[in-house]
Parts: C-alpha cells; sequence; structure tokens
C-alpha cells in the first residue's frame, strides 16, 4: 500500500474514532450557552452551508426535485433522530451516560428485514441481542445522582428518547440503503443537513429559544464547541468516514462504534468531571459485549472474503 494512503487511512480512523467520540463531551460545552433546538439547527445549518460550497466548487450535479424532497425528508427522519435526540437528552444526562445508549447496531438487525433470515439463524447475533438488551434493561434502572442534572424522571425519558432516535435513524439510513439516490453522498449530505437545520430553526422559534439566548451571553467554550461540531464532527469527520469506507472493509470500519462510547466516558471524566460509576461501567461492557456479538458473523464473512 502507498505510505500516503496508508497515512490517510491512519488519519481518518482516528476522526472518526477521537473526534466522533469526543462530540459528546463538545455538546455538553455547547449546551452551557445554546438551547438544544438551536444548538442543532445551528449545527446542521453550518455543516450543511459549508458542504453545499464544497459541492459548488467541486461542480457536483443536483438531483431533481423530488430527488431533493425525499432527502430532504430522510434528512429530518436520520438527523432529526440520530443528532437532535441526544442534544435533548444531554440537557439531563451526563455525556458519558449518553455515549453509552448505542442501540443503533441493533435496530439496524432488527428492522433490516431482508436480512432476517441470516440475522436469526445465527446464534452470535441472536446471543448479541439479547445481551444488549440487557444492557438497555440495565440503564432504564439507572438511578440518579451521578447521571446528570435531571431528576430520575427526566433522565429515565431523556434515555428512551435516545433509543426511539436511533430507530428513526436507522430506519432512514435503511430506506436510503434500498432506495438510493443517483447523486453523490456529499451533495445528499448536503440536503439532509440542511433541511433537518431549517427544522430545528422552526422548532427553536416556535419554543422561544432565540429569546433565552439574547437573555446571557453565550460563553466562548460554547461557541468553540458549535464550531467543531457543525465543522469537525459533522462535515470533515462525516467525509472521512465515507472515503473510508472504500478503502477498508465496512466491518472493520463499523468498529468506531465500540470506540466511541470509550472516548465519551473516558473524556466526561477525565475532564468534564463526570463520575463513573460500577452500574455505568456494567452497562457499558454489556452494550459493547452485546454489539460485539450481533458483529462477529460480519467479520468471519471479511475474513472469509479476503
Amino acid at each position: 500500500m502507498n505510505p500516503s494512503v496508508r497515512i490517510k487511512i491512519i488519519l481518518a480512523f482516528a476522526a472518526i474514532y477521537i473526534v466522533w467520540g469526543s462530540s459528546y463531551y463538545a455538546v455538553r460545552l455547547a449546551l452551557q450557552g445554546f438551547p438544544p433546538f438551536t444548538l442543532s439547527a445551528l449545527r446542521f445549518l453550518i455543516g450543511g452551508t459549508t458542504l453545499l460550497l464544497f459541492c459548488i466548487v467541486k461542480k457536483e450535479k443536483f438531483p431533481a426535485k423530488h430527488l431533493i424532497v425525499k432527502n430532504a425528508v430522510s434528512g429530518l427522519v436520520i438527523f432529526i433522530g440520530g443528532v437532535v435526540a441526544v442534544v435533548w437528552a444531554q440537557q439531563y444526562i451526563s455525556s458519558s451516560l449518553a455515549s453509552i445508549i448505542i442501540t443503533t447496531p441493533f435496530w439496524f438487525i432488527v428492522l433490516d428485514k431482508k436480512q432476517w433470515p441470516f440475522y436469526f439463524s445465527n446464534k452470535f447475533i441472536i446471543g448479541g441481542l439479547i445481551t444488549g438488551l440487557a444492557g438497555v434493561i440495565i440503564l432504564l434502572g439507572f438511578k440518579k445522582g451521578h447521571a446528570g442534572n435531571g431528576t430520575e424522571f427526566m433522565q429515565l425519558v431523556s434515555i428512551l428518547i435516545m433509543i426511539a432516535g436511533s430507530l428513526m435513524w436507522v430506519s432512514g439510513s435503511l430506506y436510503l440503503r434500498y432506495r438510493p439516490s443517483a447523486s453523490s453522498v456529499y451533495v445528499n449530505t448536503c440536503i439532509q443537513l440542511l433541511s433537518a437545520g431549517i427544522c430545528c430553526t422552526i422548532i427553536s422559534w416556535f419554543c422561544k429559544e432565540p429569546q433565552q439566548i439574547m437573555q446571557h451571553a453565550v460563553p466562548l467554550k460554547s461557541w468553540l464547541s458549535l464550531l467543531y461540531l457543525a465543522i469537525v464532527s459533522t462535515m470533515i469527520t462525516f467525509m472521512a468516514f465515507v472515503w473510508l469506507l472504500t478503502k477498508q472493509p465496512p466491518a472493520l470500519v463499523s468498529t468506531y462504534a465500540y470506540v466511541n462510547p470509550l472516548v465519551a466516558v473516558l473524556l466526561g471524566w477525565a475532564i468534564g468531571g463526570e463520575k463513573i460509576t460500577s452500574l455505568q461501567i456494567l452497562a457499558l461492557v454489556i452494550i459493547l459485549s452485546g454489539v460485539l456479538l450481533v458483529n462477529i458473523p460480519r467479520y468471519r464473512t471479511v475474513k472469509a472474503a479476503s
């Protein structure tokens, strides 16, 4: 392999491992200055606009109107569920706890009907689903004290909303997978981000969040976190992820799902002063073990094909 390509691969893996893992803590800092929907709106609009300029410079071809609408709706389902749910939930739970609730891999198994004959005939996948469910049940029973700033009830609601958000993200992703657009991934993502940003802006105004911002000065760390989330996490790292999929087996690239929670928990503990309880560690180990079991057949397939 070309040395320059090898270096790019290492940097791309570092991005999806560390940047996406650190996004949970960045959201925590950004929420100190921005309400959740305003934060999400600015994040999507900045990232989407920057990506739009990139597409214009690269002279990417934009799709027909009906495909723009399709991508816009998909963007609402994917990003509202996959990102806004996390941002809203982190008002009440810690960044480290939020990162542990990674039910997305399990929703892919449950909702991808075309793969059911393979999924549900494999003992590792069935065992992984049961193990992951056990970890989620432990989180649902998580007691207040070290899980965040919200009441015990709001922490429970936040966990349920994040699980529902994962379901939305996977539903939208599977729809795009089986009904792909002819446009480039950059154009599609640009449309999806902008549509999600416009939607969050409307919700923000409806909730009178701009008035809340005007009542106090936004800390510099919140502005910096917003830019980090919009440019580094949402746009640059996503492009690194897309490029990495063309150079490495998807099963290997998907290991970011195992590393992100570890990065988030360590950052929350080392920098954010978040306490890690034994129950939280137990839930982390159980859920990650379930995700690993679910992906063992995929690793075997990649290894057999290599």
